[in-house]
């Protein structure tokens, strides 16, 4: 089982680091990204970086976003799982305690 997830992993990761590396050598030029809606040309809310730094970034908060997201609208699920290990925990404890008061 092992190697099959080592091969499906090198199968999916490889390309996806392939696509963006060429993305990055293809993207290099220096752009900026102006915060100022009404004075674009204005330097202190502006920021300069080569064009594959802010398709990085915009992925990766998309993707702290979407885990963040995911995780809270799971909340209940997970809440649901700790009361529920908890009576299980209590009933394995009764059964035992009835289990030593018959043997």
């Amino acid at each position: 089982m092992t190697k099959l997830k080592r091969i499906v992993s090198l199968v999916v990761f490889v390309p996806i680091g392939i696509v963006l590396i060429v993305l990055a050598v293809a993207n290099r030029q220096v752009v900026t990204l102006a915060l100022n809606p009404f004075r674009p040309q204005d330097s202190i809310l502006s920021v300069s970086a080569p064009f594959f730094v802010f398709v990085f970034l915009a992925i990766l908060v998309g993707m702290v976003i979407g885990a963040s997201v995911t995780w809270w609208k799971q909340g209940h699920y997970r809440r649901q799982a700790r009361v529920e290990a908890k009576e299980a925990v209590k009933w394995q404890k009764e059964h035992k305690a009835i289990a030593a008061r018959r043997g």
